[in-house]
């Protein structure tokens, strides 16, 4: 049976929605910026908010704690006083480490009929607000504080990233695009084509919107049209060539919605979800053939370590979705992968296997500035050019130009954040960060007034690896993706940058932004202390492009692998070599799916949830 790719319905919110989203209005208009929500929009909150909500807490109880009751600190955990003592009562059928993307519908999928304990190292999403509204995005991303929802690092190429650290996960942090992956995508993994059929349409009735379409997106549609990128296939979630619109999980109130709702379609009866809580190292026993996953031990926000105990049926499993970071460093912290590497740091080695965190990838990012002489609202990416050429061209609109951008770094990180720098990835030092900020605050706001338009490698062949810096699972291992060390990336990237240029310059851009070529370069001559790139000088020459490309070379947060299926983890995705231990989430990938992973790694997480049921119950499973 063929995948399938169906034209999306808009969805419909519900009364819970719509009093999620007034909870989420009334908080949003009562923030130092609600300056930026217009009067009407303000009156609309306050009115819903009267009739359709509860307050937001009442002592220490949370509104969220009605429709999420399972969810609590990991500080409320009993742990039993040694393994040896545990019993049925306090034991599960399955230990998830990691709450995100795909962890939170596999979680949700578990729970109906086995008990389930999910860790997630962060805190939730509902009541932070740089996770929950729109325009808010770029924040979360730059907020380097220990309790941040994104954890920053940096790559030994030099170029910065994030990684989440929230229920929800990458989902939480991310712009919102909701596209699903490509049939090839599906036959390559070997997935099931019904049940992938029927995982998407979950995710999707839950928490996928179709988006409030934005002038200067509509704008980057028509331009990709006329560039070429055609036809045009209106809006779905399918991956399809040509340009299309695509699906948000951000609703009409520029709400976000994330993986961690779906959590609400567990059974409270059966599923624990603990937040703060920091898993140290996954448990073993070594009396049989080979070694055996019985728990982990996790630490809570107040430091206190606790351990967690799966039952002793042989069916249940301590499930890896950490993603393409914390997991390959969680199975080496935990004594699974290069002897060698995990002894020079006095690690137990429960198994030598050479490959885990190998084969890391992250596709290479290039951007186009956009000057525009007409007022623009903030829009994260809605319309998608897919080429044949394995290029992918996005857009992002007016966060360079918002009042707390203005003056960040944000540059130094991400195209959608702020201003992007022409400095080199290994020279972007704190020195030159600093002297970014500095020269920044010369510019006149109007050269930063614009959008973005973002070519992303599809499907990168260069490759990487990780290796543990050290012992604590709370310091970012050592991370090399090695981008364009394939001579294939490179040239992709030039194609790219060819097909963004001639996007931006088409007139059906020029006409929306108002902006000549004179006005272009006068633009540029004010920016150029601040290293923002617009058009490549020499968009002809190959050379020079190869430069661009690596000289600009940022990140879209799409980086997988790590664990990858038939060197870390089989076919079923549990991990070679040892016992009721399984990886699901983008470390097992090869290559990042569709134009966005996020669409595809919900999916994974209900798919296998389904899949994992269905085999261990039959049809008894009832699903």
């Amino acid at each position: 049976m063929m995948y399938t790719q169906t034209k999306a319905n808009q969805r419909q919110p519900g009364r819970e929605e719509a009093a999620s989203s007034v909870r989420a209005c009334f908080f949003c208009v009562l923030r130092v910026s609600m300056a930026s929500v217009c009067a009407p929009k303000f009156l609309f909150c306050l009115v819903l908010w009267h009739f359709n909500s509860l307050p937001p807490c009442q002592g220490k109880q949370m509104w969220y704690e009605e429709q999420y009751p399972f969810i609590r600190n990991a500080s409320s955990f009993s742990s039993p006083p040694s393994i040896s003592t545990t019993s049925t009562s306090n034991a599960y059928d399955y230990i998830i480490v990691g709450g995100g993307t795909a962890g939170c519908p596999l979680a949700a999928t578990l729970s109906q009929n086995f008990s389930v304990l999910l860790l997630e190292r962060g805190g939730v999403p509902f009541t932070n607000s740089n996770v929950t509204f729109l325009n808010n995005f770029h924040i979360s991303l730059t907020d380097t504080s220990p309790n941040s929802a994104s954890q920053y690092f940096c790559s030994t190429d030099g170029v910065h990233n994030a990684r989440a650290r929230i229920l929800g996960g990458g989902s939480s942090i991310n712009a919102g695009f909701y596209t699903r992956a490509s049939p090839r995508f599906i036959e390559k993994v070997g997935w099931d084509v019904v049940l992938v059929n029927q995982s998407y349409p979950w995710v999707e009735k839950r928490i996928v919107h179709r988006p409030k379409f934005s002038p200067y997106q509509a704008a980057v549609r028509d331009s990709l049209l006329d560039s070429g990128v055609s036809p045009f296939n209106g809006f779905t979630y399918d991956h399809i060539y040509g340009t299309k619109v695509g699906g948000t999980t951000f609703d009409r109130f520029d709400r976000r919605h994330t993986a961690a709702e779906l959590l609400a379609s567990g059974n409270p009866d059966k599923l624990t979800v603990l937040v703060y809580a920091t898993v140290q190292k996954i448990v073993f026993e070594d009396k049989g053939k080979i070694p055996k996953a019985i728990g982990v031990i996790f630490k809570d926000e107040n430091g206190r370590q606790h351990e967690a105990i799966l039952g002793n049926d042989r069916h249940s499993e301590v499930i890896v979705s950490s993603g393409a970071i914390g997991t390959p460093q969680l199975l080496m912290l935990s004594g699974i992968g290069p002897k060698a590497e995990l002894q020079n740091l006095n690690i137990t080695v429960v198994l030598d296997n050479p490959f885990v965190g190998k084969g890391m990838v992250d596709n290479p990012m290039n951007t186009i500035f956009v000057p525009t002489n007409r007022p623009l609202n903030q829009s994260l990416i809605q319309t998608v050019g897919i080429t044949k050429f394995g290029v992918y061209i996005e857009a992002s609109s007016g966060f360079s130009q918002s009042s707390d951008s203005i003056h960040c770094h944000h540059g130094m990180l991400s195209a959608e954040i702020g201003q992007l720098s022409t400095i080199p990835p290994k020279q972007r030092s704190k020195e030159a960060i600093k002297a970014f900020l500095e020269n920044k605050r010369d510019i006149p706001i109007e050269a930063f007034r614009g959008g973005f338009i973002l070519s992303k490698v599809a499907s990168a062949w260069s490759a990487g690896e990780l290796r543990l810096n050290n012992t604590n699972v709370e310091d970012n291992p050592i991370v090399t993706f090695n981008y364009f060390s394939h001579p294939y990336d490179l040239q992709r990237c030039v194609e790219g940058i060819r097909l963004a240029t001639k996007v931006v310059q088409s007139q059906c851009f020029t006409n929306y932004t108002l902006c000549d070529r004179k006005t272009t370069e006068k633009l540029l001559n004010l920016s150029v202390k601040a290293n923002v790139n617009l058009i490549p000088k020499n968009a002809n020459d190959t050379k020079s492009l190869e430069q661009f490309c690596r000289d600009t070379v940022i990140t879209i947060w799409h980086y997988h692998g790590g664990c990858h299926v038939g060197k870390v983890v089989s076919s079923d995705y549990k991990v070679v070599g040892v016992d009721r231990l399984r990886v699901v989430d983008g470390s097992t990938f090869a290559e990042s799916p569709g134009t966005n992973p996020q669409a595809t790694l919900m999916m994974m997480g209900r798919y296998m949830g389904l899949k994992i049921l269905r085999e261990r119950l039959g049809k008894l499973a009832g699903i």
